[in-house]
């Protein structure tokens, strides 16, 4: 029966007592997404409505009854807790700069990481998976090492979707939009408090954006919102769904984070020397940034030499198909304005974006022409990109073009449970958390008393298991199931007696992951699963992409396969993977496993946090762990080659899976000793610790990008801007001389080659070139030598320099006579490129020439 009447809703805020106050600066700064005890705080008040607002303390404190808060402020021990949370963030805000603070950055030098997504925590859902996540995790970093930086991104109404799982393993998503008074975030003022608005140009229209701050320990992220008044519905919802609509709204979307970006810290007055692009969806900001300097009057090319110099781009993405790409005309009706301002043709714009001969505009080629510091994300992804990147730097082979890797690493205070922070407290000291990028250190965790070292991870355990009945119970009530049947699901999940197997898998249903190249051989997994005194469990959680409905099909057929009557209990589906019970899992299953098809792996980060709370990773070697695995830390997957069809890969990848489950990992975990535990799994577990804390770390990957790329670009950024930019004008100028020269420039040897030297005898090389033009100092004439290998690799390659010697007309001979330092079967080429020494990378015009 319907109640007659309307229902209206009215919200009744507490009053925060005196002594409790700064529990608000508490919730409006993210240093609580990485500081456990402050949220433990916000969670013994009312631990119910904790979970109930989705761990998030701004809300929290907006529902949270008064007389909680006031029972609390008269509370001796909830004191104790406070003032010492309180001491940790003031000390945090206040300590002077740490000792890894980069030397060669500065004054006035600053960062600005551009993201389409970043992952803080599940209370600011404003991310989707592992791209914003590691874009959180920099800029907690940055953060820790008192980095001069700022971040940029979107302010989505509607984050990524919540999961559910029916009754058939179908995935129901649902959106919900969040209340912006409940986040971490207040509007961007001018000294005058007045809010901060920036316009963006849309065909025929111009769209007002909102820019909003979050705070991030001592830096600041600015977010960029639509939904104002004076926008269209239409324009309201550029920023209203992350990654959500269809192309049109992807390209409107990335121009309010590309050029709005810029436009937002103009405004701020934040003047920036190094611009970050981490992926592609920010590359307009290299439009906007060369637009803005050819309306100060530089000419096109050395505009973008200026910006270019002083951007960083990371490329995330290791399939073509995964990059961004819009059609031409569409381009053209969003930026045929932008290309009357910058001066040049629309062929010469479009081409910025590698578009012509019935190509899209790629975002990624856009990113790499505005850029001059370019990285994949681990040492495979860098060769990876390097190859799909290939056509930007056409003559100059792979293994050498400008494309350079950083390998990925996570917050170590975010992930690492809190109880292994307090055992490394008392056994390692507080330095521990000083020294987490030095192995030396952190293999005192090997001499951690075997039987504390598996109470922290048992204790761990059985916390996840109880959050996984929990979200398990829930689901399965939800879809009628019985509790007769809901008993045997959750027979090997008990908190109680954490003493069976666990296996985790959990991330992004993507097909390229294989979720389910555990099945490939379902007699023999039955095997495995099937030995009564030796149980294991296998957890799976994530989610597909709503669009996505091969990857839906991975979680309905791990649904349907759970529940044949020889895996009940065996394996389990959870819904609903976010990263709260990520936290939970990374810490608390036995074995990480991950399986993706090989080189299709950019990095990877989960099994990483699962490494350093001493999970084992059982994976195949691809991404991180191809540099992560050093056989005593964990188990590898050999991936079969490149060039087997799917079918044949699978059969062997999981072949290999098997064996190791079989053969090692189970028993292993079950030869236990009088205290109920496998020394042997204790001694992995601990050299998991050891080798991967101190390696995949964000603090080491953050130092990276600041020694490899921050300080270049910012020393390039004050070089080229130097003297009404002379330097960018200069080698603009020296590179269009150089590709309208170069079709014609040719090189050959002259001297007769010899076969055989004695050692210690020097042999000459002389070469010929057809300059076309050029002089003799805008090249580079190189040998390289080396031993010959069967890979067709030079093993123990040098290079030396041919220098110029006489020049008739356009030939110039150049010389060398070389001494060569090894005996054997020598291999040597001499090849000759571009050189001009304001260029970043020597070679960036991906022009070369071979004898």
């Amino acid at each position: 029966m319907l109640k007659p009447g309307t229902d209206y809703t009215v919200e009744v805020n507490p009053r925060i007592p005196e002594r409790l106050a700064r529990l608000r600066e508490l919730a409006d700064n993210l240093w609580y997404s990485w500081d456990r005890p402050s949220r433990t705080l916000f969670a013994r008040l009312h631990p119910g409505l904790w979970d109930a607002v989705g761990h998030n303390p701004k809300a929290f404190l907006k529902r949270v009854d008064e007389d909680r808060l006031n029972e609390a402020a008269e509370d001796h021990i909830f004191l104790g807790s406070y003032k010492r949370v309180l001491s940790a963030y003031d000390t945090y805000h206040g300590e002077p700069l740490r000792l890894q603070m980069p030397i060669g950055l500065k004054p006035g030098d600053l960062v600005a990481y551009f993201c389409a997504e970043f992952g803080f925590h599940e209370s600011f859902p404003i991310y989707s998976g592992g791209l914003g996540i590691l874009a959180g995790d920099h800029c907690k970093a940055a953060a820790d090492m008192r980095l001069p930086f700022v971040a940029v991104g979107l302010l989505y109404r509607q984050g990524y979707f919540s999961q559910r799982i029916d009754n058939d393993g179908n995935q129901v998503a649902t959106y919900t939009d969040s209340d912006f008074e409940d986040l971490p975030i207040d509007p961007a003022q001018r000294a005058d408090g007045s809010e901060i608005h920036v316009h963006v140009e849309m065909p025929g229209r111009l769209v007002a954006v909102k820019v909003w701050q979050a705070k991030v320990g001592l830096n600041k992220l600015y977010l960029l919102d639509t939904d104002l008044p004076e926008n269209s519905p239409e324009d309201r919802y550029i920023t209203h769904q992350l990654y959500g609509g269809d192309k049109q709204t992807r390209i409107q979307q990335e121009i309010v984070l590309g050029v709005g970006g810029i436009r937002a810290l103009e405004a701020l007055g934040i003047k920036p020397t190094t611009y970050h692009i981490n992926e592609g969806h920010a590359a307009f900001l290299v439009l906007e940034r060369t637009r803005a300097l050819v309306s100060d009057g530089l000419p096109f090319r050395a505009a973008l030499e200026a910006v270019a110099a002083s951007t960083v781009f990371t490329t995330h993405t290791p399939v073509p198909a995964g990059h961004d790409h819009f059609a031409e005309d569409m381009i053209w009706s969003y930026f045929a304005a932008c290309c009357n301002e910058l001066n040049i043709s629309r062929e010469e714009f479009l081409g910025l974006g590698g578009a012509g001969h019935g190509n899209d505009f790629n975002m990624t080629k856009l990113a790499l022409h505005g850029s001059r510091h370019h990285n994949g994300v681990s040492r495979i992804h860098g060769d990876v990109s390097s190859r799909i990147c290939g056509d930007i730097w056409p003559q100059v082979t792979p293994d050498e073009s400008p494309m350079d890797y950083i390998t990925n690493g996570v917050h170590v205070a975010s992930f690492l449970a809190q109880e292994w922070q307090d055992l490394f407290d008392t056994k390692l000291g507080y330095e521990w958390r000083r020294r987490y990028c030095d192995p030396e250190f952190f293999v005192k965790v090997e001499t951690i008393p075997d039987h504390e070292f598996w109470a922290v991870h048992q204790g761990l355990k059985a916390q996840m298991l109880h959050a996984l009945r929990s979200r398990v119970t829930q689901q399965h009530l939800r879809n009628h199931g019985s509790m007769a049947h809901l008993d045997r699901m959750l027979k090997h999940a008990n908190p109680l007696d954490p003493n069976v197997l666990v296996i985790g898998f959990a991330r992004r249903f993507a097909t390229y992951k294989r979720a389910t190249l555990l099945f490939e051989n379902m007699d023999w997994l039955r095997a495995i699963t099937g030995d009564a005194n030796r149980p294991v469990l296998f957890v799976f959680a994530g989610k597909a992409h709503p669009a996505d409905r091969p990857g839906q099909e991975l979680i309905r057929r791990i649904h349907e396969i759970s529940r044949l009557p020889e895996f009940e209990g065996k394996l389990l589906m959870v819904e609903g993977y976010d990263l709260g019970f990520s936290r939970r899992l990374v810490a608390g299953v036995d074995v990480w496993l991950n399986n993706p098809i090989y080189p299709l792996e950019a990095s990877g980060t989960s099994g990483m946090k699962a490494g350093m709370n001493g999970v084992l990773n059982l994976s195949v070697t691809d991404g991180w762990w191809d540099e992560g695995y050093d056989g005593s830390n964990g188990w590898a997957i050999k991936p079969a080659p490149e060039y087997y069809d799917d079918v044949r890969r699978n059969k062997e990848d999981s072949r290999d899976l098997y064996e190791l489950l079989q053969d090692q990992v189970i028993p292993m975990y079950y030869r236990r000793n009088e205290l109920g535990f496998s020394p042997e799994w204790v001694r992995m577990a601990k050299r998991s610790i050891a080798t991967l804390l101190p390696q995949f770390n964000s603090t080491r990957m953050v130092m990276e990008y600041v020694n490899k790329f921050y300080i270049p670009a910012s020393r390039q950024a004050r070089r080229f801007a130097e003297n009404d930019y002379a330097a960018a004008r200069i080698l603009a100028d020296w590179k269009a001389r150089v590709r309208q020269a170069w079709g014609g420039v040719g090189i050959r040897r002259i001297d007769a080659p010899v076969k055989r030297i004695p050692f210690g005898e020097a042999m000459h090389i002389q070469v010929a070139m057809n300059l076309n033009g050029l002089k003799p100092e805008d090249v580079r004439v190189e040998l390289l030598v080396g031993r010959a290998s069967r890979n067709g690799k030079e093993n123990d390659r040098k290079v030396f320099q041919l220098r110029a010697t006489e020049c008739h007309g356009h030939e110039c001979q150049f010389g060398l006579d070389l001494t060569p330092e090894l005996c054997g079967k020598l291999v040597y080429r001499i090849r000759a490129y571009p050189y001009h020494e304001l260029l970043t990378h020597p070679f960036e015009t991906g022009l070369m020439v071979w004898v």
